[in-house]
């Protein structure tokens, strides 16, 4: 499909609706579902092709694509994230990624829109209070989208104790939320271990964070088995 010149008008999106069902793979759908709880419908397309849909999406007129329709399938939702990503203008970007995660409801998509945010790694100070302000929110992916960001692009010494005094102020039972800061706090161990070692010692977090924390950098092969040892007996 040419998406250079189209206009997003009611009858170009349904033409590109119809073209990502005939780019269906069914047995890509059928393993999808499985690991991506969504209230979306899932077309089954590859994740390549689908950023290379983006990719041609933003050479064309992407800003009335995204004015455009109500999307139905999961796969227009991790597409137009990927376009948002794209975008090089501060603020028409933040103005869209803002609206964007009220739609995401399940980890892939937000952990692929954040892994493509590539711009905040030279933004981080204005990206950073769209963190804060995203971790405030009552919904569980808007809240994962800003610590996935501080994985992404923040595990360095002048966050680190900005970061461990998010973690210590975000109590929740929500699985997606705490799995991401034990992501978070595994990669801070791995990178700055004396530092994040002794936070670990004397935190916050709940319990479910905390062995799950231990379990992820348990496995990682970056890690001795002496410490291993040693990072046992921090369960709780």
């Amino acid at each position: 499909m040419d998406f250079k010149n189209i206009k997003w008008n009611l009858k170009d999106y349904k033409k590109y609706e119809d073209y990502l069902l005939s780019l269906q793979d069914l047995d890509y759908q059928k393993f999808h579902s499985k690991i991506t709880k969504t209230n979306y419908k899932i077309i089954g397309i590859r994740v390549p092709l689908m950023r290379k849909i983006a990719d041609n999406i933003y050479k064309g007129n992407y800003l009335k694509y995204l004015e455009s329709y109500d999307n139905n399938y999961y796969e227009e939702i991790f597409i137009r994230g990927i376009v948002i990503s794209k975008i090089k203008d501060i603020n028409i970007l933040i103005k869209q990624m803002k609206e964007f995660v009220l739609k995401i409801d399940n980890w892939a998509i937000c952990d692929s829109f954040c892994n493509s945010l590539k711009i905040v790694n030279k933004n981080k100070d204005i990206f950073w209070n769209e963190i804060l302000n995203f971790i405030k929110s009552d919904k569980e992916f808007v809240v994962r989208v800003g610590i996935i960001l501080i994985l992404n692009f923040y595990i360095e010494e002048k966050y680190l104790d900005k970061i461990f005094n998010i973690f210590d102020n975000l109590n929740t039972d929500k699985y997606y939320i705490n799995m991401a800061i034990s992501w978070t706090i595994c990669e801070m161990y791995i990178k700055y271990k004396d530092k994040t070692l002794k936070y670990m010692k004397k935190n916050k977090l709940n319990s479910f964070v905390k062995n799950k924390t231990i379990s992820k950098i348990k496995d990682s092969y970056r890690i001795s088995m002496e410490e291993k040892e040693y990072l046992s007996q921090l369960k709780y």
